[in-house]
């Protein structure tokens, strides 16, 4: 029967090491990013601000829902 090496402990990397590897990781997820065409950056702007302003029309109507119900309830 094969004895596993389980006396081995894993190397401790330094502070320095740490930093070393996490930059080369920000480095590595950078290389991933697409930027957007003119056209997509529009269209997801204007998506944006369209879900904005229907989520304003939401809580202002809310709003006033409440305000009204409170003013009849406690006059």
């Amino acid at each position: 029967m094969a004895e596993s090496s389980t006396n081995e402990k894993p190397v401790k990397m330094n502070v320095f090491m740490r930093l070393g590897r996490f930059i080369k990781q920000i480095i590595d997820e950078m290389r991933k990013v697409v930027t957007p065409t003119r056209k997509q950056l529009f269209f997801w702007s204007l998506a944006v601000f369209i879900f904005v302003l229907l989520m304003m029309l939401l809580v202002m109507g809310l709003d006033g829902l409440f305000g009204d119900l409170v003013f009849r309830i406690f006059g």
